[in-house]
């Protein structure tokens, strides 16, 4: 998979993406990370990226020519006019990160995981002139309701959500299948069984301990060396049952 981040602060990616897994799976060849400057793809001497927003109001906005500028050469394409829009190649996907985005999920890390190329534009400033969120780009992702001075840690924060799920990246496939959030973190209500996901809920994951067994008093839990593993799985669920009722209740149905 190939990720380009494009940004007027190209060295901010020198160190989020220069480590863990994001960096061995760099290594091995299953991912390609290029760095865009925007800057690069303005005409003025000054390098200008925004400007003031028509209408009136407080900050700046980024301009669309050099958006469109700047992923036009990435894709070695037009991509169209208001009497034609090209759409990118098959595989692609061009990611506005916006305050106004769709939420990114786990859900959504995993279709973008499916891809064979993300183009990240990454907003600065008061926001992003709307002809790029309209017309340029296939779609926009919010990483939460907050808003952060840009887009470069939401970026990196996305790629390595996605390079996690790729084939290979982590060595051991099944570490993901139990993280909050994952396909496996479904139950139905009663059995525990995986449950249609129409019907089931999201939990968060369950605790984790490690030695040693007792640290300053806090023991951990009898079931989790008593070597039986039914009640183990049953305790799991329990626990990750009750912290998402006690940290994210919004993922649990309602009860009507």
């Amino acid at each position: 998979m190939r990720f380009d981040l494009i940004t007027i602060f190209p060295e901010f990616f020198a160190g989020p993406l220069d480590y863990g897994i994001v960096r061995r799976a760099k290594q091995a060849g299953l991912v390609q990370i290029h760095v865009q400057d925007l800057r690069e793809f303005t005409k003025d001497r000054h390098k200008t990226v925004d400007d003031r927003p028509f209408g009136g109001g407080e900050g700046m906005v980024l301009k669309p020519e050099p958006l469109f500028a700047a992923v036009e050469k990435l894709l070695e394409q037009s991509m169209g006019t208001a009497e034609q829009r090209v759409m990118p190649p098959a595989g692609t996907a061009i990611v506005l990160l916006s305050a106004a985005g769709r939420l990114f999920t786990q859900e959504a890390a995993r279709r973008i995981a499916r891809l064979d190329r993300i183009i990240f534009l990454c907003g600065r400033y008061e926001g992003v002139d709307e002809r790029v969120a309209e017309h340029l780009a296939t779609n926009e992702i919010s990483i939460g309701d907050f808003v952060l001075s840009g887009g470069e840690l939401p970026a990196a924060l996305i790629v390595d959500a996605v390079t996690r799920l790729l084939p290979g990246a982590l060595g051991n496939e099944a570490s993901t299948e139990n993280e909050s959030f994952s396909g496996s973190s479904r139950w139905s209500g009663a059995s525990g069984e995986p449950a249609n996901p129409e019907n089931a809920k999201t939990l968060l994951d369950y605790p984790h301990y490690t030695r040693p067994a007792d640290f300053r008093g806090w023991k951990v839990p009898e079931v989790l060396i008593s070597g039986h593993h039914a009640e183990v799985a049953k305790w799991r669920k329990q626990q990750a049952q009750r912290k998402t009722r006690q940290n994210r209740p919004d993922l649990l149905p309602e009860i009507s």
